[in-house]
């Protein structure tokens, strides 16, 4: 279970022009899992961010050490779910957490849901019990309300929100998930939920207040919108 003694924590971090966000967020969760008495390590994959990210995550590894900060770039940007393919080749944890740079999530009450429940994998929701967005306008509200609730009927995944980028998975579940899933970008995260339902693997949830990013600005536009919706439709067909 996590928490237990031997285990370990792998978090999978790409990133993508988070010089600011990095430090911050490196910073807190090592100090999560410290407080917690788990063992960790935060492998950074940068896409060739232009504004000089991987200049800090170097200097992080100094600060941290490299045992527990790994920079493992790639020369650009080539989807959300190879990165965490490209990740796992240097992951030596026994639980996998996979997330992005931009300060929205809450480490331990992951590591409690799945202590509580000895999940497969523990999922972050913003469309259940005390969960909510903060900081998105009316348009973006409605777009994520819309695309959850199309993908809910279409796919019936047993689990509430299926687009949210914070996840805690047993490596081996990650794994065999990563074997099945066929998507890019960020239908990826709903195809991983589809499959583990479909493979019998067991779903925590956690209810979180998702608020938006502190610094930068959210990548999700326009052709994230029209390749989400053909990768639904396309989920669709082959389940």
């Amino acid at each position: 279970m996590a928490g237990g003694g031997g285990d370990k924590f792998s978090v999978l971090l790409p990133t993508y022009n988070e010089r600011e966000n990095l430090p911050l967020v490196v910073w807190l969760l090592a100090r999560t899992f410290r407080e917690s008495g788990n063992n960790f390590e935060i492998i950074i994959i940068d896409d060739g961010s232009p504004d000089g990210t991987q200049e800090i995550a170097k200097q992080l590894e100094k600060i941290y050490g490299s045992d527990k900060i790994l920079l493992r770039p790639r020369p650009r940007k080539l989807g959300l779910g190879t990165a965490y393919i490209h990740g796992m080749k240097h992951a030596t944890g026994n639980f996998i957490v996979i997330m992005d740079a931009d300060l929205s999530h809450h480490v331990s009450l992951y590591f409690i849901k799945q202590k509580e429940g000895n999940f497969d994998i523990v999922s972050g929701t913003r469309y259940k019990g005390n969960g909510g967005v903060y900081g998105w306008d009316l348009k973006r509200k409605l777009i994520s309300r819309g695309a959850n609730f199309i993908t809910q009927v279409l796919l019936r995944p047993g689990a509430s929100d299926l687009t949210g980028s914070f996840r805690l998975y047993r490596k081996e579940v990650l794994q065999k998930l990563m074997e099945k899933c066929v998507s890019k970008g960020y239908v990826f995260q709903m195809e991983m939920i589809v499959r583990a339902r479909q493979l019998g693997y067991t779903i925590g949830e956690v209810p979180i207040s998702f608020v938006d990013r502190v610094y930068g600005e959210s990548k999700l536009g326009g052709n994230e919108i029209v390749s989400f919706l053909k990768g639904l439709l396309t989920l669709f067909a082959t389940t």
